[in-house]
């Protein structure tokens, strides 16, 4: 493990800009933290938090000058490889005829990830799985992520509604990632950098560090295991696939549907739901259209709406299946959970719907459906 002093951090920033890199990050936005294009540390939400419970989220200044003293804000990185819309193509009238363009959308930007918590990043490898890894590749989002250079940061004060530690996703980054970053403040502030590909290796090169101290080192490993114990939410995952198959007609659907407002926060926040739709759209004149591909979710009225009509037609069985997706079904299709304990979910949802405690409840009150 190295070290990166906390001035010398703009030299990595720099490092990557001139490499070619769009540097994208956290930044303190309209009363919440958001990714956006950043171009050094002055855009880091340096000496600010966030706040978190179900159904509430706030930011406040800390006591200290820390750049990523923050939990996950309402946007996730699954939004630059796979944007909220996308053309597919379009199509323009040629006489009797039309031509059909596909659509490029452009050079795709080389983007630089800062400040990946873990369990994103756990969420970013499932979407791997699902549009470049598995039967069928997506271009569009090939293309972006076989160029994207990301440092992690690991969490070290976790917010009210996390429970990574539950779903083995953090709070320290395993995997996947190019450079691994652990802020300490104290008497030094520092970030404790571990690398992760020969591309890091390769950037930390050209970047002022040394090696790490053994007590630092140790501190990294306390601060991981005092995050682990500070989750602000646990969800037991033992047997949960047979759990959940057995609680199909579980009453507690009811009583969450009766909660449930059905809007698709949880699933539009979410860092691995990646449902979509395809529309298209046309000119007054007729002669032009495009398609483009949109996200979608499971909450949505029109979502399961096929030729003999609509399969989920309440909040009731909406509800289980997203939850039964996320908790169980991926399991089956992914070898994963599809769930990375970030607690979006609970933070973004109007009425304080918690995927946690609905889990428990079913579980501490299990009806078998046979």
């Amino acid at each position: 493990m190295y070290v990166i002093e906390n001035q010398n951090l703009d030299q990595l920033f720099s490092v990557l800009r001139k490499r070619g890199f769009s540097l994208v990050g956290p930044t303190l936005y309209d009363g919440a933290i958001v990714l956006d294009e950043i171009l050094s540390s002055e855009n880091l939400p340096r000496g600010w938090t966030d706040v978190q419970a179900p159904a509430s989220y706030a930011v406040e200044r800390r006591s200290d000058e820390a750049l990523f003293g923050y939990v996950v804000g309402p946007q996730s990185w699954k939004k630059f490889p796979y944007p909220p819309r996308l053309k597919l193509f379009s199509a323009k009238k040629n006489g009797k005829g039309f031509t059909v363009e596909n659509s490029s959308n452009g050079q795709p930007k080389k983007y630089a990830f800062i400040g990946v918590r873990p369990c994103e990043l756990h969420a970013l490898t499932i979407h791997d799985a699902v549009f470049q890894h598995g039967q069928f590749t997506d271009a569009h989002y090939a293309s972006i992520r076989d160029q994207t250079f990301i440092v992690a940061v690991n969490c070290t004060e976790p917010g009210g509604n996390c429970f990574c530690a539950s779903m083995n996703t953090g709070p320290k980054a395993t995997h996947a990632f190019d450079i691994a970053l652990t802020e300490m403040i104290g008497d030094a502030h520092h970030f404790v950098a571990e690398v992760g590909s020969e591309a890091g290796r390769d950037v930390l090169q050209s970047v002022e560090h040394r090696e790490a101290r053994r007590d630092e080192i140790e501190r990294v490993v306390q601060a991981m295991d005092s995050a682990s114990d500070k989750m602000g939410k646990t969800l037991d995952t033992t047997n949960i696939v047979q759990m959940l198959n057995d609680n199909f007609e579980h009453p507690e659907w009811d009583d969450v549907a009766k909660r449930c407002l059905a809007c698709a926060n949880c699933t539009m926040v979410c860092p691995t739901c990646f449902c979509s739709t395809v529309e298209d759209v046309t000119d007054l004149t007729g002669d032009h259209a495009e398609r483009w591909r949109r996200w979608d979710s499971c909450f949505t009225s029109d979502f399961t709406k096929i030729a003999g009509g609509n399969i989920r037609m309440s909040t009731r069985t909406r509800y289980r299946q997203w939850m039964m997706h996320k908790l169980g079904y991926w399991h089956e299709q992914f070898d994963t959970s599809g769930c990375v304990g970030c607690g979006r979910c609970i933070t973004w949802c109007p009425v304080g719907i918690d995927i946690t405690r609905e889990a428990a409840v079913i579980r501490e009150t299990s009806v078998s459906s046979t």
